[in-house]
């Protein structure tokens, strides 16, 4: 009679929790959970369950990667708490000095930048983080709130659109960060609150938003480092949703407002956009950090606040099973 020692070379092991150095068609006994698991390859991106915020909050940013993530700020109320990820739990760090929701973010877990945001009286509050604590730097020359945020780090970002503070008026503005000053660049073509955005400052796409009279659209529009061009719109019209991914050719959009709430997730190949696995927690002005294969969403409004964090594992990323008997 054949066994898996036979047929593999190896007899099945034993491991406490998830086994991460498991190859593809691997089976292994994970004694935590008293199951046999094994590990696969995904054929289509999918969310999977990751730890929660320490603070429910929406209306809040991040930045950084899956497993090195930043989340800051939101509501309600205002506030200014900052927390940590890696990969499978939050810490709370060192917070923002102005509390604030409705912001932007960009960067990295070391070197990130929160831009705008409800603070009255909309001066248009900036910060820079080091890895330890955060720094006032120059405002925007246009306050902002419920804006889109793109950039690599805290010395290279763009602050896209949203609306001014006071009076209330939507915004195609478009000010780009060089690590001492915000400088006035080509506008947005369409005017919207609560896009998304990611990217980098030569390289970046928002999509999305909310135009006056509360109409959620689906426009995307590309920025090539000098202007944004329109290209092919969302399937899901929304507005308050997720947005990573590295540039303009490769985005990840999930979550929002439709204006119900929705999980609906979306891929962006640098043409158009196709629909994806659903977000497990629908919800609207969430925060997201990382790429289009490993992706992180966390935070946001289901309504009330949530502190669900969901991890995007991306076509061709490895997979755990666990094997069910009846």
């Amino acid at each position: 009679m054949s066994t898996y020692k036979k047929e593999v070379g190896t007899a099945v092991q034993n491991f406490a929790g998830d086994y991460t150095g498991a190859v593809e068609g691997q089976l292994w006994y994970n004694s935590t959970d008293a199951s046999f698991q094994f590990r696969l390859i995904s054929t289509a991106g999918a969310w999977a369950t990751g730890g929660d915020l320490n603070t429910a909050r929406y209306n809040l940013a991040g930045s950084g990667t899956q497993t090195a993530g930043l989340a800051f700020g939101g509501s309600p109320p205002d506030t200014g708490v900052t927390e940590s990820y890696d990969g499978t739990a939050w810490t709370e760090v060192n917070d923002l000095n102005t509390s604030r929701g409705y912001l932007a973010g960009a960067g990295t877990q070391t070197s990130a930048i929160a831009i705008g945001g409800y603070s009255p009286p909309g001066v248009g509050p900036a910060e820079t983080w080091n890895g330890t604590s955060w720094t006032a730097v120059a405002n925007l020359n246009t306050g902002r709130f419920r804006l889109g945020g793109a950039g690599a780090d805290n010395t290279s970002a763009l602050a896209i659109s949203g609306e001014l503070t006071l009076p209330g008026a939507f915004l195609t503005n478009v000010e780009s960060w060089n690590g001492s000053a915000w400088t006035e660049v080509n506008d947005v073509n369409t005017a919207v609150q609560d896009p998304g955005a990611n990217g980098t400052v030569p390289s970046a796409l928002k999509c999305g938003g909310q135009t006056p009279g509360s109409t959620k659209v689906a426009i995307t529009e590309s920025w090539n480092g000098t202007c944004f061009s329109e290209v092919n719109d969302l399937n899901t019209a929304r507005s308050g949703l997720g947005s990573v991914g590295v540039d303009n050719t490769s985005a990840l959009a999930f979550g929002g407002n439709t204006p119900t709430v929705t999980g609906v997730t979306e891929l962006y190949n640098g043409t158009s956009w196709s629909e994806q696995n659903d977000l497990s927690t629908a919800r609207n002005n969430l925060a997201g950090a990382g790429t289009t294969t490993a992706g992180l969403a966390f935070g946001g409004s289901t309504p009330p606040a949530t502190a669900a964090t969901e991890e995007w594992l991306g076509a061709g990323s490895p997979v755990t099973e666990t094997i069910t008997t009846s």
